[in-house]
């Protein structure tokens, strides 16, 4: 009798485990990273081959956070190499989200709950990452050079400008290549030291946003408690990034950290996904004040395409977003930043962002623009912030109109 109710609570043990191990980060993840069925526009001939031509440039996509494979298509989600391929981008950014708080909004949140560490044991990650932020970047950046030594050359990761360079003239002759870049949602993964920032830069990573659902040690959220500016923390690391070569973020951040970086800043900023308020009226969304004040910084803002960004998962909506921001301060300042795995539902994935390029069609967009828009913003923004030690007159600076 006792040795059945033993084999019993095994069999339920390991019922459990595979239920919590193998069933639970899929579910959850399938969950949370959704496409829906949404209207799309009908695209032409004329735009799948200027779709081809294009040099297409992402700048935030949340896929390391989950457990698989880049290099293989998966019925979930929303980006791998394959679908990234198929909607022929050059250049995907790589966000690593560190840590998020229970009970997630847009309004008000304290930084005294993570749901990533339960996701992070039941995605069976290395248990340095249980419970340290800062490993959790580490071990996203093993995971984007694992890939990319497993890719046979069809990913590789950006670091600097001579890769960017070397991937687009790649590109150009015909290679199937895509790079991927690191980035870091919130400095709350540099743990309260200022020399983690090296060590992050070390692994890869050329972009942070100082904040992302909660206040952190380095600035204010939008989602924060207390929304506060740029700490003497966050002073000090906006400086260092400018220094080494890694491009500063104002996505997430508030509003009185996003006008504090604006002040400080000398080199482009760019805002890596999120909307606009003239478009859609959300708190994370940029005002008019702030697109400005990251045109005159040289930088770009990248639009995303879920429901809290362009109040749609539509292209058209997408597009409105983009032609306001090239209303207001020129085509040479907005680009793309999906937010793709970020917990959001879209209206399309990666391999179909052909229907982004005609609704940039339908809404009257020349050519040349649409390549602005597409990627090549994104790419010349990137090139000049990857560039360490440049000073302030090297930044590029166009006058918005």
């Amino acid at each position: 009798m006792k040795r059945r109710i033993l084999i019993g609570l095994v069999a339920v043990l390991v019922i459990a485990a595979i239920g919590f191990f193998g069933i639970a980060p899929v579910v959850v993840e399938a969950g949370m990273n959704r496409v829906v069925a949404t209207p799309l526009p009908r695209v032409s001939p004329a735009t799948r081959a200027l779709h081809a031509r294009l040099a297409i440039a992402d700048m935030h996509a949340d896929t390391l956070l989950w457990r698989r494979s880049l290099l293989d298509r998966a019925d979930r989600g929303q980006v791998d190499l394959p679908r990234l391929e198929a909607g022929n981008v050059a250049l995907q950014v790589f966000s690593s989200v560190t840590k998020t708080p229970r009970h997630q909004n847009y309004d008000a949140n304290g930084a005294d709950s993570d749901n990533i560490t339960l996701l992070a044991i039941a995605q069976l990650q290395p248990p340095r990452t249980w419970n340290s932020l800062l490993q959790r970047s580490l071990w996203h950046a093993e995971k984007l050079s694992r890939a990319a030594a497993a890719s046979e050359g069809r990913l590789r990761v950006i670091r600097t400008p001579d890769d960017l360079d070397r991937l687009r003239t790649d590109r150009e002759a015909g290679a199937k290549v895509v790079g991927g870049m690191l980035s870091i949602e919130g400095l709350q993964d540099l743990e309260g030291n200022p020399a983690n920032l090296d060590r992050l830069y070390a692994a890869g990573f050329r972009m942070a946003g100082f904040a992302h659902f909660f206040d952190s040690e380095a600035a204010g959220s939008m989602h924060g408690l207390a929304k506060g500016g740029l700490t003497p923390l966050g002073r000090q690391v906006l400086r260092r990034m400018e220094a080494l070569g890694m491009v500063v973020d104002v996505a997430h951040a508030s509003h009185r950290a996003v006008a504090d970086i604006l002040a400080m800043a000398r080199r482009p900023v760019v805002s890596s996904h999120g909307g606009v308020q003239a478009t859609c009226k959300v708190n994370r969304n940029l005002t008019d004040d702030e697109i400005r004040g990251i045109a005159r910084t040289g930088g770009v803002v990248g639009i995303g395409y879920w429901e809290a960004a362009v109040c749609s998962t539509s292209p058209s909506a997408v597009a409105a977003a983009i032609a306001h921001v090239r209303d207001l301060v020129g085509i040479d300042h907005v680009g793309l930043g999906s937010d793709f795995d970020g917990a959001v539902t879209t209206g399309f994935d990666a391999a179909q962002l052909v229907v982004v390029t005609q609704a940039l069609v339908d809404r009257g967009f020349s050519e040349a623009d649409i390549a602005k828009v597409m990627g090549g913003n994104v790419l010349r923004v990137l090139r000049a912030g990857l560039a360490a030690n440049s000073s302030a007159s090297d930044a590029i600076r166009v006058v918005p109109r």
